[in-house]
């Protein structure tokens, strides 16, 4: 690992300065919004939508970015001069490239072939450079190496980001949402649904669970081809798995900031629901939302589903990744789907039938 002179004073006044920067970008944009999704009144149960696509850099993962590179500049491994490397399927990068250049920094993404293309035109807006590798387990070493090379710092968030982050607080993604929640029907929810990733958010919401001692429960929600769920079900994290087609989720390995403990269930959703569910949500919303925000939603309704049946009223929160605009070549392009054998339909009218039920 590469380290930075943090006994110089002229790289002490920059790292500082940096701090300042990171920290103000926070301030002014620390928050997020809490939609309620429409559910029959009769039903005695919300759900609730946090819309982590109004950051600066549209996605969930700027909280993440932020918080990488608060971790990073605090230890000192990022410096006045430092290359910033990072294995990422795409939105972690582009927010990660955001704050490169807030500082002034040179920033790498080494990302699977399949990244779509909408997220490497983001990276190169905001000045990083893409570094695509056709085998997605291959990222990792890639960016070691990567980082080696130029004297850089791989910023590896699957290893930090559950470490990275102020699970008991500080206006992270749980303490925000038990303070929006606290003048709606049901504040403490019955569930909270999140999607794993690196792992990082869940750790985060299941670890401030235990710690402000809510009742709550936290789902995570795993696409197919992952190896989280099989992991959890078997308890063996040394499973592997092909990896995801849904961006953002899912990873071929278990992740060392993924930590099962804090997860009181885990839901598995095919491919072709996420993307139905996703469509549903814009339907119904009239949001444009991204097919790890469908397969979050897909869970929710699961569960809302189990909680009509055993006669319980409650609020269930999940989130909005980031948008759709991500996915038009993708995951909102039927010739895209269908090349990919995933039909949505029977899903899609699933979930339209779902609003009519008595």
């Amino acid at each position: 690992m590469h380290f930075v002179d943090r006994h110089d004073p002229a790289t002490r006044d920059w790292t500082a300065e940096a701090i300042r920067r990171v920290e103000a970008d926070a301030n002014r944009s620390c928050d997020t919004h809490l939609h309620v999704f429409p559910l029959p009144a009769r039903w005695g149960v919300n759900l609730y939508l946090k819309d982590e696509s109004v950051h600066p850099t549209g996605s969930l993962k700027h909280r993440l970015a932020r918080s990488l590179f608060l971790y990073g500049l605090a230890n000192g491994w990022i410096g006045p001069a430092t290359t910033v490397v990072e294995a990422s399927s795409g939105s972690t990068a582009v927010s990660e490239a955001y704050f490169a250049r807030l500082l002034g920094l040179p920033f790498i993404a080494v990302m699977p072939a399949s990244t779509s293309p909408e997220k490497i035109a983001l990276i190169e807006f905001y000045g990083g450079k893409c570094h695509l590798v056709d085998d997605p387990g291959a990222i990792y070493a890639e960016s070691r190496r990567l980082a080696g090379e130029t004297g850089g710092h791989f910023m590896d968030q699957f290893t930090y980001a559950e470490r990275a982050t102020d699970w008991r607080g500080n206006n992270n993604i749980a303490e925000s949402i038990f303070s929006q929640m606290a003048l709606e029907p049901h504040p403490e929810p019955t569930w909270i649904v999140v999607g794993a990733g690196t792992g990082g958010t869940s750790s985060t919401i299941g670890r401030y669970i235990r710690y402000r001692r809510h009742p709550t429960r936290l789902a995570v929600v795993d696409p197919e081809g992952s190896a989280f769920y099989p992991a959890w079900c078997s308890g063996d994290d040394a499973v592997t798995a092909s990896g995801s087609r849904i961006e953002g989720i899912g990873r071929p390995r278990v992740e060392p900031s993924f930590l099962p403990t804090v997860i009181d269930r885990m839901i598995q959703v095919p491919d072709a629901r996420s993307i139905a569910a996703m469509r549903w949500v814009r339907e119904v919303t009239g949001r444009h939302v991204g097919g790890s925000t469908g397969t979050n939603v897909a869970a929710a309704v699961q569960l809302i589903g189990e909680m009509r049946e055993a006669g319980e009223e409650g609020s269930v929160v999940t989130l909005i990744c980031d948008g759709g605009e991500r996915y038009r070549c993708t995951y909102d392009d039927d010739g895209w789907l269908a090349e990919r054998g995933l039909d949505i339909t029977p899903h899609l009218e699933e979930f339209r039938a779902f609003l009519t039920r008595p």
